[in-house]
This record gives structure tokens, C-alpha cells and sequence, in this order.
């Protein structure tokens, strides 16, 4: 699959289930607790950096945008589908959203303190996922940190499954560590968890990590 037909197909399925989507995950946050803590420490890691605004990356509605706004953050969100970003408009209409891609990012080098991608690369292809790190790293300040949610497997290779929207991969941590450190990136702390009774039956992943900075 090319990274065009992929972009296509990923934009399609969202644009189709937004309203849908939007009625079922807008309040998700408030049912993650763990997901929240870490949110939580990420803003404050960013916060105590003060390098700059956060990109939430593959927004959605926006209700995660919100959050990050309500924690202190500048915070903006980007998202493939038009659908998507009109109804994140809508809702909050004192936060800018624009529509993007991850693997193309229309942002200056350097200029973001923070990139939150939460579950919203799970559809990227493995061949074109250490392009989309690529971007991660160009657009965050050195010392800016990246935190992403995706579910998890034991698997060293990723494994792909029938997302409910459109296809998507499940990723051992270690693996994703491995191509983050291979784009520049430093660990900094990770999180599993066991699916909740209505969730599907994968394990939650968290990783939070950093652009070293500078040495100048």
C-alpha cells in the first residue's frame, strides 16, 4: 500500500464514523485513570521545559486538545479527516485545529514543546512509521517531549488487526522504543495496562519520551 492510497483510506474511514465517533469517545478520559496520570506528567514535563506549544497529532474531536489546554498547555490539534476537525471546531471553538498529516507535518523545525499522538498512528504502516517519527523529531524542540498511546502486544513485530474504524497495528513497546531511539529519541517512561471489561482485549500502551537537547 502506498503512503498516498494509505492517507486516503485512513482520512475515508474517519470522515465516515466522526459523528459517531465523536458521541462515543469525547468523555473517554474521565473512564482513564492511568491514561490521565500520564498525561498529566507529560504536561508538567513540558510545562517545566517551557519550549513551547504541544501538537496534538491525529485529534479527533478534540477532546483530548481540551485536556491538554485544561492542564495548563498551549495546545492545538492536527487530524487527517475534515470531518474530524469540524466537529473539534465546533466543540471548542477557542482552540485551533487544522487538518494534516503525520507524515508531513506543516510546521516549522523545532517549534512544538510537546507531541501528544493518542492512538492516532496505530494506522500507520510499519514501513512508513520511522518516517512519521522522522517528523515527530524535526518539529520538537530539543529537550520537547513526545507521548504516544497505542495497544500492545509481546510480539517484536507488529501485528495487525481489524480495527473497528479501519485497519490498524499493535506494537510490542520494546519495538517502538527501538525505532524512536533509531530518530533520536531518549526513553522516558512507559505504561501497560489490561484492558478494561469493554475494551478490546489488548493491553494499553503509553510511552513518553524526549529529544535530548541541545548540546550548544
Amino acid at each position: 500500500m502506498t503512503e498516498p492510497s494509505v492517507l486516503h483510506d485512513t482520512k475515508a474511514a474517519y470522515d465516515s464514523v466522526a459523528t459517531r465517533y465523536a458521541e462515543l469517545f469525547s468523555n473517554i478520559l474521565e473512564t482513564l485513570p492511568m491514561e490521565r496520570a500520564m498525561l498529566a506528567a507529560f504536561a508538567e514535563l513540558v510545562q517545566a521545559h517551557g519550549a513551547g506549544p504541544v501538537a496534538d497529532l491525529g485529534c479527533g474531536p478534540g477532546h483530548v486538545t481540551a485536556h491538554l489546554h485544561a492542564l495548563g498547555l498551549t495546545a492545538f490539534g492536527i487530524d487527517l479527516s475534515s470531518e474530524m476537525v469540524a466537529l473539534a471546531r465546533q466543540a471548542h471553538p477557542d482552540l485551533r485545529f487544522d487538518e494534516g498529516s503525520m507524515t508531513a507535518l506543516d510546521l516549522a523545525d523545532g517549534g512544538l514543546g510537546g507531541i501528544l499522538a493518542f492512538y492516532s498512528f496505530i494506522h500507520t504502516p510499519p514501513h512508513l512509521l520511522p518516517v512519521v517519527f522522522a517528523e515527530f523529531h524535526r518539529v520538537l524542540a530539543p529537550g520537547g517531549h513526545l507521548m504516544l498511546g497505542f495497544f500492545a502486544g509481546d510480539d517484536p513485530l507488529p501485528q495487525e488487526f481489524d480495527h473497528k474504524v479501519t485497519l490498524a497495528y499493535r506494537w510490542s513497546p520494546d519495538s517502538l522504543v527501538e525505532l524512536l531511539r533509531q530518530a533520536g529519541f531518549v526513553e522516558v517512561a512507559r505504561l501497560l495496562r489490561e484492558p478494561h471489561e469493554n475494551e478490546r482485549q489488548f493491553q494499553q500502551g503509553q510511552l513518553l519520551v524526549r529529544k535530548p537537547p541541545s548540546l550548544s
